[in-house]
């Protein structure tokens, strides 16, 4: 009897998922949670991914931010990719969300194709969570293994994705209790800000640290002065609102550790990417470090998405698997 019990053990502690795993209520995140039930299942998340960002590079950007925006609110879920109905106000009306958030199209293209492989099986939020690892490595950026077994959401939390999210004008102090909220410290908040290295931000994100950054009509101090003169040109006192410019000029397509020494330079464009190194002297010697080694920043971005990605999912029993990411099933 002690023999047969200790071999259980030695079985369970054999397969028990290791290193990557979130312990969640209700059950384990694991990356091999879909080799049986769906062994194609990241394959075919990467393909897309894959065939998106090569026909628009910005659509990298635009998928991870959807992770980061979705595990903000409610926990990764994947309410974010739920549209208004009966009892649901979606979230893509939120501010933070409104006429920017984008990709939906490439969810739904990765769940269609996930539907007809392995019907019921794979959740909106682990393609969510899948589709953003993929996006930064194909990005040139660092991977990780993805632990997996997020069941979707039945609901949506507008209020939750106004107040939750960090906004581009919110002060450090504001943002980082935003990430502590979440469980996560001024170590994951500078790593994860990282991503900027890609993507794009809007004249409107950015506009007050061009005229009028503190309310006395000047400047923000802390922007290089012609790198300011020069965002002038295309994003003017008022109109040019949905204006783009590159997060990270210097190789905006590129995942690597260039956001970082802009940042070095004056050059961060939104006034939360410079708080970095203005105003906590953690943040700053991590913007340092960062700046000075890419092999570390990539290795704790990777870090920093699997503890995001750990936030508050839905397993075992709660939640469901949706037929189609953008409503709940009937």
């Amino acid at each position: 009897m002690a023999q047969s019990i200790s071999i259980v053990l030695v079985l369970a502690l054999a397969f028990a998922p290791l290193c990557l795993c979130g312990k969640t209520t209700g059950g384990y995140l694991y990356p091999q949670f879909y080799d049986r039930s769906c062994p194609k299942a990241q394959e075919i998340v990467n393909s897309i991914v894959a065939k998106a960002v090569s026909k628009e590079a910005r659509m990298a950007a635009s998928l991870v931010r959807l992770h980061f925006h979705d595990c903000f609110v409610k926990g990764c879920d994947a309410s974010i990719l739920l549209d208004s109905s009966r009892g649901i106000i979606s979230e893509k009306g939120s501010n933070p969300n409104r006429n920017s958030a984008r990709g939906f199209e490439v969810i739904d293209a990765i769940k269609s194709a996930l539907e007809k492989e392995c019907p019921k099986t794979v959740s909106c939020a682990d393609v969510m969570a899948l589709a953003a690892r993929d996006s930064t490595v194909i990005s040139g950026g660092p991977s990780w293994e993805v632990p997996l077994g997020r069941r979707d959401s039945r609901g949506a939390s507008l209020s939750g994705s106004n107040s939750n999210i960090p906004a581009p004008n919110n002060t450090f102090q504001t943002i980082l209790t935003k990430f502590k909220l979440q469980g996560l410290g001024v170590v994951d908040l500078v790593a994860l800000s990282g991503s900027h290295t890609i993507g794009n931000a809007r004249c409107t994100s950015f506009r007050q640290r061009l005229y009028n950054q503190s309310g006395n009509g000047q400047p923000d101090s802390t922007l290089q002065q012609s790198f300011a003169a020069q965002l002038r040109t295309r994003c003017p006192r008022s109109g040019g609102d949905q204006n783009l410019f590159f997060l990270d000029f210097v190789s905006p397509t590129k995942f690597d550790n260039s956001y970082f020494n802009n940042i070095l330079a004056s050059k961060g464009l939104l006034s939360s990417d410079q708080v970095l190194l203005t105003n906590n002297e953690a943040s700053m010697e991590l913007v340092k470090k960062y700046a000075g080694n890419q092999e570390l920043f990539f290795e704790q971005f990777a870090k920093s998405m699997v503890k995001m990605g750990n936030i508050s999912p839905l397993t075992g029993h709660r939640g469901e698997i949706r037929k189609s990411c953008r409503k709940i099933n009937a």
